[in-house]
């Protein structure tokens, strides 16, 4: 195995000088650095990073903690992490907490224990008070999709409330006044305050909120299929439906076909979140735009400005939701 003394040799400089060339270190010459590097190079050498790790007591490394691995919400997400610790040549460790609380508990541990500089935190189970004394430790964190007021700088979050206020609002303002809704896990704070807008919407156009018009989902497509069905084989009619998600929102698609709908004729869909696969659906779906990527972007800048000591960062919090429209809701 080559080593460091190797690599001095060949290159015919210190092992200071290598050290600093490895570390980046500012006050190195271009020759020094040329002259290490094609020693590196010749040799194939490799840094130990744990060992730097520890000598620096910096890993490069930054914690990212999901509710799931799979679907195009948190593909938009890590991707918009992944891009930004690239261009600084910073690297992540992924663990998924699939919103169970000790499951969310013990990944957190994990990425700690393995010396992460930072963490970016998705997390649905865990309770304010773990995050609040979570920041009492030494790394630091951001939290995507979640506010919490003894937080607020570390949080980075949509307008939820808006979002559903604007998604049953466009359909009331088409109207429709028999509006049935599909919520994600109301123990969630997103899908709790999605259906609080949804609420006030109604409200808006003074009219009440009808159990008999609601489903609970968990955001996944099966439930949007099952959804619609429980739905249409109650006893309250209903003309338009918006789901807290695309995922759900194309399963409801799916489920209004089995029932012989023609979508918008019949029943205008709503979702929530701007997925990729939004426009390849038949109809488009209309849905509300959800910035995960930028959100996301704007976490890892947050990690960059304060445990990076990256100056140049803006860094913005909070997140306003939009209305696309498409093909799948129409006016009666």
């Amino acid at each position: 195995m080559t080593t460091i003394y190797q690599v001095s040799e060949l290159a015919g400089v210190s092992l200071s000088s290598v050290s600093r060339v490895m570390n980046n270190h500012q006050h190195v010459s271009e020759n020094t650095k040329n002259k290490v590097l094609a020693a590196m190079e010749q040799l194939d050498y490799r840094p130990n990073e744990t060992a730097r790790s520890l000598a620096s007591s910096c890993s490069n490394c930054i914690g990212i903690l999901v509710s799931e691995l799979h679907g195009p919400f948190y593909g938009d997400m890590l991707s918009g992490i992944e891009s930004e610790l690239r261009a600084v040549g910073k690297h992540s460790i992924i663990a998924a907490g699939h919103s169970d609380e000790s499951s969310e508990i013990e990944a957190i541990r994990f990425l700690i224990d393995r010396n992460c500089d930072a963490l970016i935190l998705l997390v649905d189970a865990v309770s304010d008070d773990y995050l609040i004394n979570l920041s009492k430790g030494s790394t630091p964190f951001a939290l995507i999709n979640r506010q919490i007021p003894e937080l607020t700088e570390n949080c980075f979050y949509l307008d939820n409330k808006l979002g559903g206020y604007l998604a049953t609002k466009h359909l009331l303002d088409q109207g429709h006044r028999e509006i049935a809704y599909i919520s994600g896990p109301i123990s969630k704070q997103d899908a709790n305050e999605r259906l609080i807008g949804h609420k006030n919407a109604l409200t808006e156009f003074n009219l009440e909120f009808n159990n008999d018009l609601f489903f609970e989902g968990d955001f996944l497509t099966k439930s949007g299929q099952i959804g619609i069905k429980k739905l249409l084989e109650g006893k309250q009619k209903f003309t338009a439906l918006s789901c807290a998600n695309d995922e759900m929102a194309s399963g409801a698609m799916r489920g209004a076909r089995d029932f012989n709908l023609d979508i918008p004729a019949d029943c205008s869909i709503m979702g929530f979140d701007n997925a990729f696969f939004t426009e390849y659906l038949y109809p488009q779906l209309s849905t509300i735009d959800y910035p995960i990527k930028n959100m996301a972007q704007m976490a890892t800048h947050w990690i960059l400005k304060n445990v990076y000591k990256k100056s140049n960062l803006t860094i913005e919090n909070l997140f306003t939701p939009t209305l696309i429209l498409r093909e799948s809701t129409t006016s009666i």
